[in-house]
């Protein structure tokens, strides 16, 4: 979830599209409680820098070519992200209902 947010971000600040799917897994992995703390404080501030980024877009700017015409535009991405998301926080309420009633 943040390696793309990550990626959609550096395009609003005026860079070049730069993701693959291949390294969208490229965590490091969490070996300890501060590990996943730099892992959280990583995603909220993220979170927080890419809405203000949506925040200040034009509004014309959502229907136009994200990056290049075969992404979709600014819209389709940003929604894409949405519904990615909570497609994954769907999986971690399924995980923890799993482990709660083991």
């Amino acid at each position: 979830m943040n390696y793309y947010v990550s990626a959609v971000m550096k395009v609003l600040q005026g860079e070049p599209l730069n993701a693959s799917d291949k390294y969208s897994f490229g965590l490091p992995p969490i070996l300890s409680q501060e590990d996943w703390e730099k892992l959280l404080n990583k995603t909220w501030t993220d979170a927080e820098n890419f809405a203000s980024l949506i925040e200040q877009l034009p509004e014309s700017k959502l229907w136009e070519d994200f990056s290049d015409n075969k992404y979709g535009n600014y819209y389709r991405n940003f929604h894409g992200i949405i519904e990615h998301v909570h497609y994954h926080l769907g999986q971690i309420v399924l995980i923890k209902k799993i482990i709660l009633q083991a």
